[in-house]
């Protein structure tokens, strides 16, 4: 009996169908590398930000200073001071209130300088130059919280290794298109939700989940790329690599033209919608149909394959796989 190998190669084993599949899968390789390296711009460090006193946002309302003044006022005695703090970290153990005067703001504290006056760590009331650049500056992962940058990277490398496992097993048992189609999907919606997030718990989720599907999307793009040609044109599965580079370099110039990191997100999310469109030119692997007793199934798709090649399917083949 012949093999499906040997059918394939009556229908053609890399021809205008195959590669026409194998481009448009390898787009997955883009959006997936972005995904996996985005945490260094997502998690830029921001360039300017220091800890706000108590009451220091009103009384600069009312005296009414720049952002900029506000930091000379409040900052520069710290770096002046004995402390010699940068006031990042750290802020004068102080309340200003509305007895305080815009012009001689430490007079209230009698002859005591800023440089005497005491320090306390800064748990939150952070103020940044720029507030949305990136998650550091949306969650306030900076100082004692520095930490949460790396567990966000650690929690998608957490999603890529559950995906690895739950969805491999599911596009061997339910079909290798369907949950690539799936996993789009999910990164998707998961990266919207992890763009407009509200609090750093709801992003570490739903950044696990995209993980999740991101590597579902990744595996399944490349069983199909490497199940629909012959076993001599195996060396797409390494040229799909390729792409997987090509999203790294890309990445750079997408952070370059968005300034902030909820754009960067959906920068490399939403393209995932588009490959749902997929559905209606990538066919199911053969190969899985006829290992789930699917044989007319992949008999229509390797008739399919053939004539987009180009090539002829012998009656004799059609039995066999139908059989």
């Amino acid at each position: 009996m012949p093999t499906f190998d040997e059918v394939l190669k009556e229908a053609g084993e890399f021809g205008r169908f195959q590669k026409r599949v194998f481009f448009l899968l390898c787009q997955t390789g883009i959006t997936f590398s972005s995904l996996f390296a985005s945490v260094v711009f997502l998690g830029q460090a921001p360039d300017n930000y220091w800890c706000r006193i108590p009451g220091a946002a009103e009384l600069s309302k009312r005296c009414g200073w720049t952002l900029e003044e506000e930091q000379n006022f409040t900052v520069l005695p710290l770096r002046l001071g004995n402390g010699s703090s940068s006031g990042e970290c750290e802020r004068l153990d102080v309340v200003w209130d509305t007895s305080i005067s815009c012009t001689s703001l430490f007079s209230h504290y009698g002859n005591r300088s800023a440089g005497n006056l005491p320090l306390t760590t800064c748990y939150d009331n952070w103020v940044y130059k720029q507030p949305h650049s990136s998650i550091v500056s949306e969650y306030n992962l900076v100082c004692g919280s520095a930490w949460m940058l790396d567990l966000s990277q650690a929690t998608l490398n957490l999603g890529f290794l559950v995906g690895a496992f739950t969805l491999c097993y599911a596009a061997d048992r339910y079909g290798r298109i369907l949950i690539y189609l799936l996993s789009c999907l999910g990164v998707g919606i998961c990266g919207i939700i992890v763009a407009f997030a509200p609090n750093f718990t709801v992003f570490l989720i739903f950044r696990f989940l995209q993980g999740v599907f991101g590597k579902g999307t990744w595996m399944t793009c490349y069983v199909i790329v490497t199940e629909i040609v012959g076993s001599d044109q195996r060396f797409v599965g390494i040229v799909i690599q390729i792409f997987f580079t090509l999203g790294i370099l890309i990445l750079p110039g997408i952070a370059y033209l968005v300034p902030t990191w909820q754009g960067i997100q959906l920068a490399i999310s939403l393209p995932n919608f588009l490959f749902l469109l997929y559905y209606w030119v990538v066919p199911e692997s053969p190969r899985w149909l006829l290992t789930r007793k699917k044989g007319e199934k992949a008999l229509k798709i390797m008739h399919n394959i053939a004539k987009h090649n180009g090539k002829y399917l012998s009656p004799h083949y059609s039995e066999v796989l139908s059989s």
